[in-house]
């Protein structure tokens, strides 16, 4: 069997951490992140950010591969089979926040028992009383599984729950009988007191051990999404889990840390009194260009088993540019900025290149049908990732599609009005949120949306000023661009060259005489190209004047009309001969065609581009006539 290539080896991960890790790449090419370091220390207790962030990624390293500092880790993932029963515990005489509270910290109470009466085995000499009352416990209420090698898994917080409730068996602390509670005079009191129990029992076995803070316990929480449905049991599950992990720090001290892994979404969807206490235990995941990059190269090493540098990668596997832009700039700013979309974009590129027999490198070529692909992909990924919290969001997306990437407030209220009642018919409960300002707003937060602001436009990925009243120009994420359709600032397509880039450098060496061609100044087609360059520097003119376009739009409209322009001007020299008229009724459609596509997407939201529009369908107007013949009095100066 003949060696792979570099290409064929080339590879950048799985979609999820779990697979990641087993395969090895998340333990080879894993970066030890800010977030990472600040779970490890300590000091921080929540990881807020999006899907595909690398929440999971950090959780899954510290689970399988343990974390500095600690003596061990605990998973806690509940899935959806728990889900309903979780959200919608209760406990007579609690606010729904502290009933589940009481919940997660039975939960976490159990898996610090279990951590405790294993550890206490790799121990010399007889185990303490309290941790022989431990293991008591969890033998009479069927929580010995992980002792021998049986992890819960999440259909236990059923069980779990029932304990919390009545049938938990504390014998093992002394507590004999149901005569003990008799004095506790509701369900979420008496919940309280076994719990207590539980808790200072286990508190007790750590100091008797004497173990922290050198050897103490992680508790990891993850994949809350599978339980949460954007509804108030839902919130309160994870309010009740904030404060049952507070609650760790005053009731074990060093001995037992917790780290919370939340979607930002989520974690942002909650409000409650005591929210404000969480501020400093905070740490939100953001990836910048340099960390993305680095990410990639540790794991195209990690693949080709090479000690492969930057140069290497982005010049020698990877084309140096693509589209005139440096290849990694160009990947980066196609994806939104997750180590997850990175990985699926550059595999897709390498896929592609397979599939089209590039096994040395990859191709420009490759990258370009790949961003096509990965395009339509993330479209569909959004919709499923806000599925909870904006059910309408899929419908949002015509109001973008085979237009320009840049919108203005203007723009978009038109574009809303058509489909507000529609909208409002199918998702009621989401009224409020379907106002221009409210669809603004989500399309913002979710990533769709990037806003103008000063020289550049802003994308939001943590907690950003939000749109502000005042600011009304958009852009749509290029991510999403290709599979919309949305790949120029105003939507106007490029001009259709005709003369061929052959001539231009044949007239530019001087080899082309237009005189041997019969073309002379006194000639029809001669009078038409002089009319049509005189509109095209007309229109030049009035568009670099227009400071109340948008810069992108302008932009645009320059470099086109430029072609025609030059187009125009080696026109005389093309072989074969073009017809003059032929090409004056092009530009004059295109013109048009710009013309109705300022007017429909209200490009400034005020005169200038009615103005801009207002002139550019006269010029098309007036070169329409003079292919017709009109060409004295045509009113042309």
């Amino acid at each position: 069997m003949s060696e792979l290539s570099v290409v064929e080896r080339l590879y950048f991960g799985r979609d999820d951490a779990e697979r990641d890790f087993a395969d090895g790449l998340l333990q080879e090419g894993f970066k030890e992140t800010a977030a990472y370091n600040a779970v490890v220390s300590g000091r921080k207790m929540m990881v807020i950010g999006r899907k595909g962030v690398g929440k999971s990624a950090i959780c899954v390293r510290l689970a399988s591969a343990g974390a500095p500092h600690y003596g061990g880790t605990a998973l806690v993932t509940p899935d959806d089979a728990a889900g309903e029963e979780i959200r919608q515990f209760e406990l007579a005489g609690l606010t729904g926040d502290h009933a589940k509270s009481l919940m997660w910290r039975y939960v976490f109470a159990l898996r610090a028992a279990q951590y405790v009466v294993r550890h206490a085995a790799d121990h010399a000499g007889r185990p303490p009383a309290s941790v022989k009352a431990l293991r008591s416990f969890l033998k009479a209420n069927q929580e010995l599984q992980e002792l021998i090698g049986e992890p819960r898994d999440s259909s236990g917080f059923g069980q779990w729950l029932q304990g919390l409730r009545g049938s938990l068996s504390l014998e093992a602390f002394g507590v004999k009988a149901s005569a003990d509670f008799n004095q506790t005079p509701t369900e979420g009191a008496r919940a309280a007191h076994r719990l207590r129990i539980l808790e200072d029992g286990v508190r007790g076995a750590f100091v008797d051990l004497g173990c922290a803070p050198a050897h103490r316990l992680l508790l990891l929480v993850d994949q809350l999404e599978q339980v949460w449905s954007a509804d108030v049991e839902s919130n309160s599950l994870i309010i009740g889990l904030l404060l049952a992990a507070r609650h760790l720090g005053s009731q074990y001290g060093s001995s037992l840390k917790c780290a919370l892994f939340l979607r930002s979404d989520i974690y942002d969807a909650l409000s409650f009194g005591e929210g404000d206490k969480f501020r400093s235990d905070e740490l939100r995941v953001e990836w910048t260009e340099s960390d993305l990059e680095d990410l990639v190269l540790r794991r195209a090493r990690a693949s080709v088993r090479a000690e492969l540098t930057a140069q290497q990668l982005w010049g020698g596997i990877f084309p140096r540019t693509v589209r005139g832009r440096d290849t990694a700039s160009y990947l980066l700013s196609h994806a939104l900025p997750r180590p997850r979309d990175l990985i699926q974009y550059l595999n897709e590129c390498q896929s592609t290149a397979i599939g089209n027999g590039h096994h040395d490198r990859i191709h420009e070529s490759d990258i370009v049908t790949a961003t096509r692909r990965f395009s339509e992909w993330k479209l569909k990924d959004l919709v499923q990732e806000y599925l909870v919290a904006h059910p309408f969001l899929e419908r949002l997306f015509p109001l973008f599609q085979n237009s320009g990437y840049l919108v203005t407030r203007a723009a978009l209220r038109s574009r809303v009005e058509w489909t507000q009642d529609t909208l409002r018919r199918e998702f009621p409960a989401y009224a409020q949120a379907l106002t221009l300002d409210g669809i603004i707003r989500t399309l913002y937060e979710v990533g769709f949306l990037g806003v103008r602001r000063g020289h550049g436009t802003v994308y939001a990925g943590v907690p950003l000023l939000p749109v502000q009243p005042h600011e009304d120009e958009f852009h749509l994420h290029p991510c999403f661009r290709e599979a919309l359709g949305a790949t120029s600032a105003a939507g106007i397509g490029a001009y259709d060259r005709l003369v061929a880039d052959s001539i231009r450098g044949q007239v530019g060496s001087g080899h082309v005489d237009a005189t041997a061609r019969g073309v002379t100044r006194v000639s029809r087609g001669y009078a038409l190209l002089g009319r049509l360059q005189r509109a095209c520097r007309s229109i030049l003119d009035r568009a670099t004047r227009s400071d109340g376009l948008p810069a992108e739009v302008r932009t645009e409209i320059v470099t086109q009309v430029r072609r025609i322009l030059d187009d125009t001007e080696h026109a005389p020299y093309a072989e074969p001969p073009v017809a003059e008229d032929r090409i004056v009724l092009a530009a004059a459609s295109y013109f048009h065609s710009m013309a109705s596509r300022l007017r429909r997407d209200a490009m400034d939201g005020g005169d200038v581009a009615d103005g801009l529009a207002a002139h550019l369908t006269e010029q098309s107007t007036r070169l329409v006539r003079a292919v017709g013949g009109g060409l004295v009095g045509s009113g042309e100066s």
